[in-house]
């Protein structure tokens, strides 16, 4: 169960970290010690940027990972676990959506959507999901593997 729920962060993690554009921010934010009031939220970037994250194939991996965890979940407490798990679905899209924004520009996006909006584009929303399993079982061929040389070299 570990390894499956780890397997998912990872997956989540993954997908973030896959760049759909080259271009991105150069400059680091300032260092303050005074907290900062938030900045307001431009709400059309904001949805720009979820279509994007959804349409960038989170949506099949997360659907693939629910699938795994719910097949280890007994029937009994699938119902229940499925209202929570959907619950926290809005808060891992909020928090990837910030990252989006602080890292991509609205004309970074818009060019996003309008890939994604292509024949390939769809492609890859739409195999999202099997190309997530298949990748998961490819990793878990190697896990074994992987934890040997980890542990080889952190003695």
């Amino acid at each position: 169960m570990k390894k499956l729920i780890v397997t998912f962060g990872i997956v989540l993690v993954s997908q973030f970290g896959f760049s759909q554009a080259a271009t991105t921010k150069t400059t680091a934010p300032a260092l303050t010690t005074s907290a900062a009031p938030a900045a307001p939220v431009d709400e059309a970037f904001k949805k720009d940027v979820l279509r994007v994250i959804e349409k960038s194939g989170t949506g099949g991996q997360i659907a693939g990972a629910k699938k795994q965890i719910l097949g280890m979940i007994p029937e009994e407490k699938q119902a229940a676990f499925l209202v929570e798990f959907e619950a926290m679905l809005p808060k891992i899209y909020d928090a990837s959506a910030k990252i989006y924004m602080e890292e991509y520009s609205k004309e970074d996006i818009k060019a996003m959507l309008a890939f994604y909006d292509s024949p390939v584009g769809k492609k890859i929303e739409e195999k999202a999901e099997v190309i997530s399993s298949k990748s998961q079982e490819a990793m878990a061929s190697v896990q074994g593997e992987m934890q040997a040389l980890v542990a080889k070299y952190m003695q």
